[in-house]
């Protein structure tokens, strides 16, 4: 049986940050690999006509170098999900859980300094329940540089007890992520081409191999 993953991007990037090359190496193994993204730049929330249209053709670019087998926008207006009821967002998290049925799930990390990273943890965490989502086998908490390494100070810091070799997938994690041209900025800002690579190379020198991506396993049943 096909593998279905299930990445859950607060914002378009943070699954290429996070997982980009395991979502590569898994698609690459046989798996359905789907995204789903919390939130979306809209107007009340501040944004140009021309920069929603940039992301929407940035969102449609990224999703035919991975392949994912399905898209799901949510559309919450990004930076106010605090002012969304966790209700509302855990019944549109959980419409898109029960359509896919994940068997692993990858979400951004509890202690990001991002509220709408806290928020869509929250709501991520309660639809991986198993007597509601029996599908959901592994779930698993990502780090996206510029949020989770300044966790220390909300909370606890991101240690990691998995690490997955993304050597041979991560020129092309860099490729995606060189679509979101306005996400990217040069060198000391966390997400630069520099804070990337650095990322994969501290965490494949602790995996043994030359680049890797590290998580957090919440919850795996073999």
């Amino acid at each position: 049986m096909c593998e279905s993953i299930v990445v859950v991007a607060v914002h378009p990037d943070d699954e290429t940050l996070g997982c980009g090359g395991t979502l590569l190496r898994l698609r690459e193994e046989g798996a359905e690999i789907h995204w789903l993204i919390v939130t979306s730049m809209t107007p009340e929330g501040g944004f140009s006509l021309d920069a929603i249209e940039r992301r929407n053709l940035e969102i449609e670019a990224v999703t035919k170098m991975y392949g994912f087998a399905t898209v799901h926008c949510l559309g919450f207006t990004t930076t106010h999900l605090d002012e969304i009821p966790m209700s509302q967002l855990v019944a549109a998290i959980s419409k898109v859980f029960q359509s896919v049925q994940p068997s692993q799930v990858f979400l951004p990390f509890q202690h990001d300094v991002h509220s709408d990273h806290q928020y869509a943890f929250s709501a991520a965490y309660s639809c991986t329940k198993g007597f509601r989502y029996p599908s959901v086998r592994k779930v698993m908490m990502m780090e996206t540089l510029s949020e989770t390494d300044f966790s220390h100070s909300t909370g606890g810091g991101f240690v990691p007890n998995l690490f997955i070799d993304i050597t041979d997938q991560f020129e092309r994690k860099m490729q995606i992520l060189q679509v979101f041209e306005s996400e990217m900025q040069p060198h000391p800002f966390p997400r630069s081409e520099e804070g990337v690579k650095a990322l994969a190379l501290l965490r494949g020198a602790a995996a043994g191999c030359r680049y890797a991506e590290s998580f957090i396993t919440l919850k795996e049943i073999q």
